[in-house]
């Protein structure tokens, strides 16, 4: 059989969805061909311009305006703004012709089946043969397509549902029909993981497919518990967002973000066409609820929702909640729980949700009511919408942004605790749980011999998580392969004679015991290894530097102990580039200050698609002192050829500081000078990251990698460069565009970056610059105005501009 490979998509319908599924199509390097239908009148705009209804100008606005939005909305759906170039634009009545060089056919057009069906009429014309054809349909049975549609039509064709945003939302169900090829649903759950980065979940064609079902059972099954406990919804949103692991946003929050007239769709769909779910009363609407929906309260769309944001008689912005007994909206009150106290410092997710859960009081209560409703749910719906449990948790940790699915937190609790607290409360878990726990069973999940396993219902026994076996997966292996840890830090042998470093602060900031944990992992490496990897499963790769630990130095005025700590740093990234053994970095998500410092000082970085990088220190009063401003100079001379001009290419470096600019994207980063062309990479899938970073180390150490020799070559414009940085920077503090702390901060950045005061272009060390570099950023440190920086973002994690 032939190797399948998608060269070209088209997208069939470009709404919000359509154009956003574009564009992440965009993002991987396909081509990309967007059509929707041609309008059936022309504008005023139109009209005035002398156009007709058959100019290509009039027939393309629709998809053209569409596309335009998306580009356009915040967060982006692109990596790359150029990325869009690959986006070919037109309409269903010229173009359809055109997917006959598709290889992929995506239908995203409107929830009627009638108008589906149209579409796919006129797609049974112009396919060829063994094309792919899915439906986003979110709302509509699957089977349903396929009335009337040519054999290998149906063969072919499937529900692939992405979750909105797409770029942003993992999740991807696959959701085959009686017809499809089984080998067409293993190349997407494959393609869908490998190529889009997403997580590939496989469900049945039933309502709301898995990871909706069991979201908006969770959001409704809380709606009802809410309003019989009588929690205010800033309570609510308190006790459901980070502190369970899961997203800010929250319960209340998330359902104004999302609409509330979408979530009561889906929960409507549930009720009406699931007879036989026991469950199936809870998805009916509560009062307040309808009260916001009679009101045309649908959430942020509408201006108001759960909360509604108002202007006090001062101007300020004030955010109000409803009152679910009055339906009034009011002051939102101080939320204090006593348990989330006691549970914030504990950075295990698992071990919160279990303190919680079994928590005393009125929020025990409510934790129970909620978890356990939801225990309930999921084991009852096997095998209706899975046959394997993995699949739910999956849906949910993609598609909800839960750090832990159903079953992971039923195993934080105990999988006999959990059945023993349902039963005292009056529910029955599904008969399978029964039959588990007398198989001896005691977790739904296990880790043995680097893989993770799962408990397979139908033979009573554990089985390999599918998909899984070529990963490499760090909370697999931390168990048995962890040879070294402190209290910030933990290296494990990945095997192939590659170590991993790993982070677990706070936000994963680097401080003393990480920088502890940096220097033992090349210590080790270099004896006995091949090379070093660093990478970790925080929700960020790094905050950077433990800003907290620099503040408290520099209010002590201890600058001796505040210059060691950050010449200690800088000695740490220098190792990091002149070690005997290659370092690669394999950051994901925030990599900012410290954590950008150590990617540029790594041999390559394998980037996840999703970075967030930048060099931040502006922010907080200071320049990038961990050797980020001298590598910034180095990476200047570098670039510089013959001819080019010198100043503009040098402000265009300082400004990516002076600004502290941060990547919306590692495609990005390569924009901004943080990633280096032709040597790091980026990676869409973070699942394969981590293998990923594994071959670039051992590649690098098999092709007979030598410790480089620290550059004493980089050239510095010293005075040609100072004078347009203090003029720029005297200017725009006239101009009151900068305050005059920003401008002193402008000047030792530029003192830095052009080498100090000398009288002509020098070639000077690493040293050199690093030893500007740490004198000015001390220096800063003394200033009362860096102090009031540093202190608002220790106290209130808010950059202050004074």
């Amino acid at each position: 059989m032939a190797t399948r490979r998608i060269r070209k998509v088209a997208i069939l319908g470009s709404g919000v969805m359509g154009s956003q599924i574009a564009c992440h199509f965009a993002n991987i390097g396909l081509e990309v061909l967007l059509l929707d239908i041609a309008p059936k009148e022309l504008t005023a705009k139109e009209e005035k311009q002398g156009l007709k209804l058959d100019d290509s100008a009039v027939k393309n606005r629709i998809v053209n305006e569409a596309l335009m939005a998306a580009l356009k909305s915040s967060p982006s759906p692109i990596y790359r703004q150029s990325f869009a170039k690959r986006i070919t634009t037109g309409n269903m009545d010229d173009n359809m012709k055109d997917i006959a060089s598709a290889d992929w056919i995506i239908e995203v057009v409107v929830e009627r089946l009638d108008i589906k069906k149209i579409v796919f009429d006129n797609v049974e014309k112009f396919r060829k043969k063994g094309t792919i054809i899915s439906s986003n349909t979110s709302g509509i049975p699957i089977h349903m397509m396929l009335e009337g549609r040519s054999e290998d039509f149906q063969k072919h064709f499937l529900g692939t549902h992405f979750f909105n945003p797409p770029r942003y939302l993992e999740l991807l169900e696959i959701i085959p029909t009686p017809k499809t090829d089984p080998a067409i649903v293993d190349f997407l759950m494959d393609y869908g993981r490998r190529f889009l980065g997403k997580k590939s979940v496989l469900a049945k064609d039933t309502p709301a497919f898995i990871a909706n079902r069991i979201g908006v059972y969770s959001i409704m099954n809380l709606f009802h518990t809410v309003k019989e406990m009588g929690f205010k919804v800033e309570e609510v949103d308190k006790l459901t967002g980070s502190i369970l692991g899961r997203p800010k946003s929250a319960t209340f929050r998330t359902c104004d973000v999302v609409g509330l007239d979408t979530l009561v769709h889906v929960a409507n769909g549930v009720r009406e066409n699931c007879p036989d779910d026991e469950a199936k009363d809870m998805f009916a609407i509560p009062g307040y609820v309808q009260h916001l929906l009679d009101n045309k309260w649908l959430g942020s769309k509408s201006g108001q929702g759960f909360y509604k944001k108002v202007k006090g008689a001062d101007g300020q912005s004030n955010i109000l909640s409803l009152n679910l007994e009055t339906l009034d909206y009011e002051e939102q009150t101080k939320v204090r729980f006593d348990i989330i106290g006691k549970v914030r410092e504990i950075e295990d997710v698992r071990e919160r949700t279990k303190l919680l859960i079994e928590s005393d009081g009125k929020v025990g209560d409510f934790f129970r009511a909620n978890f356990l409703g939801l225990f309930e749910y999921v084991s009852n719906r096997i095998p209706e919408i899975s046959d394997e449990l993995f699949r739910i948790d999956d849906g949910m940790r993609a598609g909800f942004g839960w750090q832990l699915g159903p079953f992971e937190a039923w195993d934080a609790l105990g999988l006999e605790k959990g059945v023993e607290l349902m039963k005292a409360n009056g529910q029955k878990p599904a008969a399978w749980i029964d039959e588990m726990i007398a198989s001896g069973a005691k977790t739904f999940y296990k880790v043995e011999n680097g893989a993770k396993y799962y408990y397979d219902i139908p033979s009573k026994g554990y089985k390999v998580i599918p998909g899984t076996e070529d990963l490499v997966v760090l909370d697999n292996l931390r168990a048995a392969n962890t040879i070294w840890s402190n209290k910030g830090t933990t290296i494990v042998d990945l095997g192939d004679g590659i170590l991993n470093l790993e982070f677990h602060t706070k936000m994963n900031t680097i401080g003393a015991e990480v920088i502890q944990g940096i220097n033992k992992a090349i210590d080790l490496a270099e004896a006995d290894y091949k090379g070093l990897v660093i990478s970790n499963t925080g929700q960020n790769f790094s905050a950077g530097a433990n800003v907290g630990m620099i503040f408290m130095m520099a209010v002590e005025q201890e600058y001796d102990e505040l210059s060691f700590a950050i010449a200690q740093f800088q000695k740490t990234m220098m190792r990091i580039r002149y070690s005997a053994i290659p370092v690669v970095a394999a950051p994901h998500q925030m990599a900012l200050g410290g954590g950008c410092e150590l990617c540029m000082h790594s041999d390559k970085v394998v980037a996840h698609a999703e970075l967030y990088m930048g060099l931040v220190e502006f922010g907080v009063g200071v320049i990038p002192g961990g050797g980020g401003t001298k590598e910034f100079v180095l990476r200047l001379s570098d670039s510089l050829k013959e001819g080019d001009i010198r100043i503009n290419a040098m402000r265009e470096r300082f400004l990516t500081i002076g600004q502290a600019q941060v990547s919306t994207s590692a495609y990005e980063a390569f924009d901004k000078g943080y990633l280096r062309e032709g040597v790091d990479e980026v990676v869409v899938s973070r699942e394969f990251q981590l293998k990923r970073a594994k071959e670039a180390a051992i590649a690098l150490a098999d092709k007979g990698y030598s410790q480089p020799v620290e550059r004493t070559d980089i050239k510095v414009l010293g005075k040609e460069g100072l004078g347009i940085v203090y003029v720029g920077a005297n200017s725009m503090k006239s101009g009151n565009y900068i305050s005059e702390h920003d401008a002193l901060i402008s000047e030792k950045l530029g003192y830095v970056m052009c080498g100090g005061d000398l009288s002509e272009i020098t070639e000077v060390s690493e040293t050199y610059l690093l030893e500007l570099e740490r004198k000015a950023f001390v220096e800063l440190c003394t200033k009362k105005k860096t102090l009031e920086r540093l202190q608002s973002i220790v106290t209130k994690g808010k950059v202050l501009r004074n």
